[in-house]
């Protein structure tokens, strides 16, 4: 399988698995990648999704460039026809971490920009080298990127193609938190059940309020920011929520 998706709990994750490739993207892990993103925005259960690579030596190593320059050529007439993903074509209100255990290069930084919470492996590596082969990153790098670091930083890396380590990335705050290889998943997984503590509803509007904030003024960021607060106040989970509060206990969230 060149993908493997799990669910386990409130919690689903997509495994990259071809790791003698270095869990390159080729045009079947992109349409069970795109697939498994679908059921899982549509899974009303699964609350958070983790992403990661098998094996140590990457999370995704980009396009494998034999397979995929076929259909990237057939993209750059028709990209309707790329299948969606969080890269580009798919909104996802759920909260997306990755867990970066290798290289991440190319798509497969791509990806990882694309997700909300970033945990790296002590071996983990992000880079766009697209430059190196005469092109530029297509799936959102010259965009995510410059808005998550210092820009002076992000040219040096799209220009360049030269890759950064795990503590650099940190260093610049592209990932939430380094662990050794081991922890990596044990990390990624806590990280999922803390967020899972909370309302989905809340978390999923938390998102959304970040998210579209960055093409806002203040003011009209606010605005979203007031209105998504007063839809949560009609809903069962913030009833829930104080109840358990005043109560004393945990809550039991639904998403309703």
């Amino acid at each position: 399988m060149a993908l493997i998706y799990e669910k386990k709990g409130r919690i689903a994750t997509i495994t990259f698995n071809r790791p003698e490739a270095f869990n390159a993207m080729d045009p079947t892990t992109l349409q069970e990648f795109s697939a498994s993103l679908m059921d899982f925005r549509e899974d009303a259960d699964s609350w958070v999704l983790i992403v990661t690579g098998a094996g140590e030596k990457a999370f995704c190593a980009g396009a494998d460039v034999k397979s995929m320059i076929p259909l990237m050529r057939e993209w750059r007439e028709k990209p309707w026809l790329m299948p969606p993903s969080i890269v580009r074509g798919m909104e996802l209100a759920k909260p997306v971490i990755g867990a970066i255990n290798g290289l991440a290069l190319g798509g497969g930084c791509e990806i990882a920009l694309a997700c909300d919470l970033r945990i790296a492996s002590e071996k983990a590596s992000f880079g766009t080298p697209e430059v190196k082969l005469g092109l530029i990153p297509g799936w959102g790098g010259t965009q995510r990127l410059p808005r998550m670091i210092p820009m002076a930083k992000a040219a040096e890396i799209l220009l360049t193609g030269a890759a950064i380590d795990a503590q650099e990335a940190y260093r610049l705050g592209l990932v939430n938190k380094v662990v050794p290889p081991a922890q990596l998943m044990p990390a990624a997984q806590e990280m999922a059940e803390a967020i899972c503590k909370n309302g989905p509803l809340a978390v999923r509007a938390a998102k959304e309020a970040m998210i579209k904030a960055k093409s806002l003024s203040l003011e009209e960021g606010l605005r979203l920011e007031w209105t998504l607060f007063s839809n949560l106040f009609l809903t069962e989970d913030f009833k829930e929520g104080t109840g358990a509060f005043v109560e004393k206990r945990k809550p039991n969230f639904q998403g309703k």
